[in-house]
Parts: structure tokens; C-alpha cells; sequence
């Protein structure tokens, strides 16, 4: 053997770029390779098929329809699954891959394993598990909710009662978890009500958490979750109902120590009724992001937005949020004025505004600039990226460059403009003595165009280190609802001529930088 071969260090290297295919072969092939291959083959399962192909063919059958031992497994057989699963460190378990079979296959196991001390899988720190919440699925969840675990996935529509007595025991048998995200889609709306206590009990005893995404849990299920200190990521979504109204006596205290808190909805009214019922948020971000019927399930979407967005100053701490973003599912839903937004100038620290998908949003050169006044660190903006042509007013060059002067730090912005509007501009000096050159992200959505040349210019001329206009835009659900297949196209040449010139721009400019 090369000498090579006996640093331990350098086999680890070889183990762990070799493809998955070959390593059963590299295992056998000499013993020094043999554990550090079987590592990385058995490190992260993306089914959890291997577990039973390394046991007898004739272990299993069935038995009044379910799946049953035909005989014990010996202690050779234990020894053979231990060997593999102490190197598991991650499991992923779909449904679609998983039937019925082969999860009461691995339940009957785990109900036989001899051992009630030492964990069948002692080094496993990540979960994903989509297989559903049958009596069968908790007895294998049941042997995976060890100590080690860091982070886990749960989604399901239904639940047996032992899968519900394993998830509250969650926080006893996981204690050192940092990451779990629960989604639940019941078959029946009324059977949230059923499990919410559950995971409450559990998220309670999580005193390691730092991030968590699952439903609204009602009254004391946010109450456990506001007292998790180590806190830093809360996701809920408020579509799944838990427990009818909404009652308190007393406003929640609050969530003190958040980085981003995101919220999804159905309906503004869902959201504006927990918030309501929250004394303070303090967060460095907060996503909003509603669905794309959310018109069809209000009377009036935009003054329920309005609703919503007054609340915010009145419970968030302004100095703390730097960023806040605001985005529907799909498609164009409602339209609004740009007042609606005005709470958000309480948040005088913004560095990320972005309200993206969701709303047509009727802006004029003068209010776009009082608006953006407020926030002269933003370095993202995006904002009415997707405009209803002939049905809402958008801004023109003069409102973009306003912009530009008020927040000198804008590295992306995202702004539909009118740039058939040039009566005020210069086509030699179209930023006056100012050149903005942190900028490197614009995209201008579905903004008016007539000449790419007169475009292209005042572009250059603004931003002479811009390289291109992102025409990702034009690929999305959203501009496919506004335009039909012709004004797309149309348009879409129009702009993709306008980043063919300001190439040839960009080459002339450093041919006379090199002479």
C-alpha cells in the first residue's frame, strides 16, 4: 500500500469525492478505506429504503393486510443495522417514495429494538420527514427524536394518536434542537384545533431554538412561543386555523428578541387580529407575504392592507426593523395608492423595502419621492415592479433619479417608470454632476417604452457602470397576466435591444480607457 494510503486524513479526502455509486465497492476494497467509505455512504439517507435491504429478504410478511415479522431479529442482525445507522446524519422520507409497506416495515423494527438505553440512531442531527402522521410513521419518528438532533421537518395532513403523543414529547426527547419546521395541511379544518396543544406542550421545552416555522398554534401556543429566548427566526402561517376567534383578556407581551419574523395569510383581517393582540415586536425584518385570492376573500383589499400597515409603527420597535418586505403568491391582486404604505416612514432605520407581487401600486414622481424621503440608508428598493398599463400612474425618469439623490446607498432598485416621458431630461447630463455608481441591480418591469437608443442613454449616462437592465421579470406569472403574447414580445425586444446598446456602450468606454 502507498504510504499515502495510511494517512488517515487523506483517505477521508478520497472517501468524500468519490461518487455514491462506488463506494460499496471502495468499502470492500481494502480495510483502511472500509469505515470512512461506509461514512459517507451512510452519512445523509434520501430514502430510507437502505435500512431494510441490509436485513434479510424473509424477514417480513404480511398478515391480515399489515406488515408483521416472520421472525426475530437475532443479535447479528442488530449489530449489522448499527453498524450503518450510528453513521447516519441525516434521513429525508417522502410520501411519494414511501408507501405504506415500507414504513410499517421499519415500525415493526423499531417496536423490537432490544436496547432502551443507547438510541438507534445516536449521531442523527437532521430530520425531513413527508410520510405522513400514521401510527406506523410515529414509531420510526419515535427512535429518530434523539438527543443529537438539530434540525427537523414535519409535514402531514393527518394525525394518529401516537404520532400526536410523540410530538409532545418532542421537547424531552430533542432537547437540544435548533431548527423545526411543522406544516400541516389538515383534511379537516376543525383538526387543527386537535393537534395545536400537542406541539405547544413540546415547543415549550425548546429552550434551544433559534428558528421555527409552523402554524398558528391560537392563544397558548404563541404565549410558549414569545418565551423561547433563543429565538432569532419565527415563521407562521395563519391560513390553518387552530381554535375559532382569537380571545385574550391581556395583550401578549411580545417578541423581544426576533431577527425575522414572517407571516402568511389569506386575509389581512387574520393578520391585523394577531397583531392586534401583541403588545411589542421587536425584529430586524418582517415579511408579509398573503395569497393570490386575497381580493376574492375581502371587500376591500387595499383598505384592509391599510388597516394592517397602520398597526405596525404602533407595535414594532422603529429603530430595531431595517427590513421589510411585502409579496402576493402569483399574480396582480388589487391596487392601491401609494398612501397606503405610509406607516412604513416610521421605520427611519430601512435598509431593505420591498413590496413585490400582489399589488399595482398608482405612484407619481412627487409622491414617490416624499415616501422614499424617509428612509436615506435603503439600499434595496423594489417597488411596483408590475404595472396595469393605462390604469396606474407610474413615475418618470425626474422620479427615479429623486430617488437616487435621497438614498445614495441603493445598490438594487426594482421600479416600473414611464421612460416615454423625457421632456425634462438631459440627454447629456441626464444625472446632473452626479454619477451613481454603487448601483449594480436594476430591473424596470413592464415600464413604457418607445426608443431603446433615448432608454439606453439616460441609463449610461445615469449609471455608467451598469452593465445590463434584469429582464428576469418578463419570466414570471405575474407579467403573463398583464400582457398578452404579443405586447410581451414586443416589449421584451424593445428592452433587450436596450441592453444590446448599452454593451456596445460598456466596449467603446473601455477602448477609450485603454488609448
Amino acid at each position: 500500500m502507498h504510504a499515502a494510503l495510511r494517512n488517515l486524513e487523506v483517505i477521508h479526502v478520497v472517501s468524500s469525492h468519490t461518487e455514491h455509486g462506488t463506494l460499496p465497492a471502495l468499502a470492500s476494497a481494502c480495510h483502511a478505506f472500509q469505515s470512512p467509505a461506509l461514512n459517507v455512504l451512510w452519512r445523509d439517507l434520501h430514502s430510507v429504503e437502505p435500512l431494510l435491504r441490509c436485513l434479510p429478504a424473509d424477514l417480513f410478511g404480511f398478515e391480515r393486510g399489515y406488515t408483521a415479522l416472520q421472525k426475530p431479529l437475532d443479535n447479528k442482525m442488530w449489530d449489522t443495522l448499527f453498524k450503518y445507522t450510528f453513521r447516519v446524519r441525516s434521513i429525508t422520507a417522502k410520501q411519494t417514495s414511501h408507501p405504506s409497506a415500507i414504513i410499517g416495515s421499519l415500525s415493526v423494527i423499531m417496536m423490537s429494538y432490544p436496547s432502551t438505553s443507547a438510541p438507534l440512531f445516536p449521531n442523527l442531527r437532521e430530520l425531513t420527514w413527508h410520510a405522513g402522521g400514521s401510527y406506523f410513521a410515529a414509531e420510526f419518528l419515535r427512535m429518530t427524536f434523539v438527543p443529537s438532533l438539530r434540525v427537523l421537518t414535519l409535514r402531514f395532513t393527518s394525525a394518529s394518536s401516537t404520532f400526536l403523543s410523540i410530538l409532545s414529547s418532542l421537547g424531552t426527547l430533542c432537547p437540544h434542537l435548533q431548527s423545526m419546521t411543522l406544516r400541516y395541511r389538515p383534511e379537516m379544518e376543525d383538526l387543527s384545533s386537535k393537534i395545536s396543544p400537542f406541539v405547544a406542550q413540546s415547543i415549550s421545552q425548546l429552550r434551544n431554538l433559534h428558528t421555527l416555522m409552523l402554524w398558528d398554534l391560537a392563544n397558548p401556543g404563541i404565549d410558549h412561543i414569545m418565551q423561547l429566548q433563543a429565538l432569532r427566526t419565527l415563521d407562521l402561517d395563519l391560513r390553518t386555523l387552530s381554535v375559532g376567534e382569537r380571545q385574550s383578556l391581556l395583550p401578549f407581551p411580545g417578541f423581544h428578541h426576533l431577527h425575522c419574523l414572517c407571516l402568511r395569510f389569506g386575509a389581512f383581517e387574520r393578520a391585523t387580529e394577531l397583531l392586534s393582540s401583541i403588545r411589542l415586536i421587536k425584529s430586524k425584518e418582517i415579511k408579509i407575504v398573503f395569497t393570490s385570492w386575497i381580493a376574492e376573500s375581502s371587500k376591500s383589499p387595499s383598505a384592509s392592507l391599510s388597516q394592517f400597515l397602520a398597526i405596525l409603527p404602533e407595535i414594532c420597535d422603529n429603530k430595531e426593523l431595517q427590513r421589510f418586505s411585502l409579496m402576493g403568491s402569483r399574480v396582480i391582486t388589487m391596487h392601491t395608492e401609494l398612501a397606503v404604505f405610509a406607516p412604513l416612514r416610521a421605520f427611519r432605520n430601512l435598509i431593505v423595502l420591498r413590496i413585490e407581487r400582489g399589488c399595482s401600486t398608482s405612484i407619481s414622481d412627487g409622491e414617490l419621492c416624499q415616501m422614499v424621503a424617509a428612509w436615506p440608508m435603503l439600499e434595496v428598493l423594489k417597488i411596483s415592479c408590475y404595472i396595469a398599463i393605462d390604469a396606474t400612474a407610474v413615475p418618470t425618469f425626474c422620479g427615479l433619479l429623486g430617488v437616487l439623490r435621497l438614498c445614495p446607498s441603493l445598490t438594487s432598485l426594482a421600479l416600473a417608470i414611464d421612460t416615454t416621458k423625457l421632456e425634462d431630461i438631459d440627454f447629456m447630463s441626464p444625472g446632473g454632476e452626479s454619477l451613481y455608481t454603487h448601483l449594480n441591480d436594476l430591473t424596470l418591469g413592464n415600464s413604457l417604452i418607445a426608443s431603446p437608443l433615448n432608454v439606453a442613454l439616460i441609463l449610461s449616462g445615469i449609471f455608467p457602470c451598469l452593465e445590463q437592465v434584469d429582464l428576469d421579470c418578463w419570466n414570471t406569472a405575474p407579467m403573463d397576466s398583464l400582457l398578452s403574447a404579443n405586447d410581451k414580445n414586443s416589449a421584451m425586444e424593445k428592452w433587450t435591444s436596450v441592453n444590446n446598446i448599452l454593451d456596445g456602450f460598456s466596449i467603446v468606454r473601455e477602448r477609450v480607457a485603454t488609448s
